[in-house]
């Protein structure tokens, strides 16, 4: 008990720590939201925990809003396999990231966003040094103050958490408030380009039953007089919220 109230004590001031944040994120959001307007695309990379928060926060994008997967990109240093298993001394290659950038052959409409609670991971410090070089727009988020990584990126957001209950075990406190942050980024420039209405996910994957049966409850919620089975009907027809409302409107 004293363990676990002592980690969640811990865990309250992550909140306001990402607070504090605000005016940094809105820096970022406002860059990216115009390029992806253009045809941009928004990638993080990043190593160890922080890559794999990249990795989770893009590959919810397609399902959540209805995009495909190009347009929110994660890297993660090693590879895919990193994901599930460390890979040693990929985030000490730093030639990896521009390399594994290059890939995707980037343009001055994409954003590319570093992840890394240290602030020092040369594979995202010198990924992003890169991208400056090559007049790609950056952002990243720390955990630090004052970090190299920070200093090679046109928005940077500095989250201080303090140090850890664990001390060095960046999962903690500083994963929580990247998780936040990058929910932040991600919602609101989906929001900005229209892929949410009001508060509804009206673009979502249709991809299990829950989520069928929730969009079918959006549709009779949008369209007077519909019932269930109708409104069902009407969304496995158009494939997603959006298409079956306006097919009635």
């Amino acid at each position: 008990m004293e363990l676990l109230t002592n980690m969640n004590n811990e865990d309250k001031t992550v909140p306001f720590a990402v607070e504090k944040t605000i005016p940094q994120i809105e820096s970022l959001v406002n860059a990216i939201v115009p390029r992806m307007k253009n045809g941009g695309r928004l990638f993080y990379i990043g190593a160890g925990t922080s890559g794999r928060l990249g990795v989770v926060d893009a590959s919810e994008c397609p399902p959540t809003f209805g995009v495909t997967d190009d347009w929110v990109i994660g890297i993660i240093a090693g590879g895919d396999s990193a994901i599930r298993k460390a890979v040693e001394f990929a985030e000490d290659d730093v030639n990896l990231a521009w390399k594994d950038l290059q890939a995707y052959h980037l343009t001055k409409q994409d954003v590319v966003v570093g992840i890394a609670a240290s602030g020092t991971t040369p594979y995202v410090v010198r990924g992003l040094a890169t991208c400056r070089k090559n007049n790609i727009t950056t952002g990243c988020i720390t955990c630090n103050p004052d970090s190299p990584m920070a200093a090679e990126s046109d928005h940077p957001i500095e989250v201080i958490v303090g140090p850890e209950f664990v001390t060095g075990s960046t999962r903690m406190k500083s994963g929580t408030a990247q998780k936040l942050v990058l929910n932040m980024i991600s919602t609101s420039v989906m929001i900005q380009l229209g892929r949410v209405q009001d508060n509804r996910m009206v673009d979502m994957q249709l991809s299990n039953n829950k989520l069928v049966d929730r969009g079918t409850k959006m549709v009779m919620n949008a369209l007077e007089n519909v019932d269930y089975e109708t409104a069902k009907a009407l969304l496995l027809e158009h494939g997603s919220v959006r298409k079956a409302v306006e097919s009635r409107q």
